[in-house]
């Protein structure tokens, strides 16, 4: 064999025996030339081997808040094609399961059940928060029609901000599509290849190698990804059965929602090296195996930022990376 050939042989070795890269991408809500950055931002970092057969796992929440969720579903779906060699694992954010319970794209409860039977537990709340009344709300789940909603607070306290129409922050989102807020013409908008991709975003992914760089060198985990986290005191296997089944009987789905209750790494798992990685917090938050980010927050001033594993090095849209 040449030196040539040896070589080559011996780069396409060192390369296949690299640990495989895995970039968690946070919330988008909607901001396209902080996706676009953010995604060029990461093929500058990573090596382009590396790249071209990462695993890129997006942690959910692609719309509202935002001015561009239509042009950032776009740029989602032309990924498959653009990087085939890739794998792009997309999870429902509590947003987009929203989006997709008003456009009537969400699976049906699995025990037969009707979606307006789950409004009831916060019926409360419906004059508050001006749940969608107009055309197909007669068996919307309840998070479409709050969703589509008209919020009659116009500040969000807990934020200081500003509601964008509803209390999911969706105007922008109708806006997008060229539909005012609130109108049922939006379900005629939306291209049909985005209701696809929205009824199909998994609840939770679980990928059973993956390595990060650990005080102890390099430690191969079991990874699972749900965008606000696994419920602390409640049976995990439980819990990821549900999952995976989508079961949408229940009005709100805490792994979607939650906040201080999924927060932590469970206590069944916190033995096992498990990875739990999450967007949805609004927050950065980078402790042993417990992966938060979502810098952004949906926040225009925000960044949006990825984690790349197995190094755990932070990329956000705003970095100035040397070329």
């Amino acid at each position: 064999m040449s030196d040539q050939n040896s070589e080559a042989t011996t780069t396409e070795t060192q390369i296949s025996e690299r640990p495989r890269v895995v970039c968690c991408i946070g919330d988008t809500h909607g901001y396209i030339t902080k996706l676009q950055n953010l995604w060029s931002n990461l093929q500058s970092h990573i090596d382009p081997h590396d790249f071209q057969a990462a695993l890129i796992i997006f942690l959910g929440d692609y719309c509202d808040r935002g001015p561009h969720t239509r042009h950032v579903i776009d740029f989602l779906i032309s990924l498959r094609s653009s990087y085939p060699n890739q794998t792009h694992v997309f999870l429902s954010g509590n947003h987009d399961f929203a989006f997709a319970a008003f456009l009537g794209v969400l699976p049906k409860p699995l025990d037969g059940s009707h979606f307006s039977e789950g409004w009831r537990e916060y019926e409360d709340n419906e004059e508050r928060e001006g749940w969608y009344r107009g055309d197909g709300n007669e068996d919307m789940h309840l998070q479409g029609r709050r969703w589509s909603g008209n919020i009659k607070e116009k500040i969000n306290v807990a934020k200081g901000t500003e509601y964008k129409g509803s209390i999911y922050d969706a105007g922008p989102t109708f806006e997008s599509y060229d539909v005012p807020h609130g109108s049922s013409d939006l379900v005629k908008a939306v291209p049909d290849e985005h209701k696809k991709f929205l009824a199909d975003l998994v609840w939770v992914h679980e990928e059973n190698d993956v390595c990060v760089e650990t005080e102890n060198g390099i430690t191969h985990c079991k990874l699972i990804a749900v965008h606000a986290g696994l419920e602390r005191d409640k049976n995990v296997e439980e819990q990821l059965k549900f999952l995976r089944s989508r079961d949408t009987r229940v009005p709100k789905v805490e792994a979607l929602s939650g906040r201080k209750n999924v927060w932590d790494i469970p206590k069944e798992l916190s033995e096992d090296p498990i990875i739990v990685v999450s967007g949805h917090h609004g927050k950065l938050h980078v402790e042993g195996l417990r992966l938060i980010i979502d810098e952004g927050g949906g926040l225009e001033k925000n960044p949006v930022a990825a984690i790349v594993l197995p190094s755990k090095k932070i990329v956000r849209d705003t970095d100035i990376l040397a070329k």
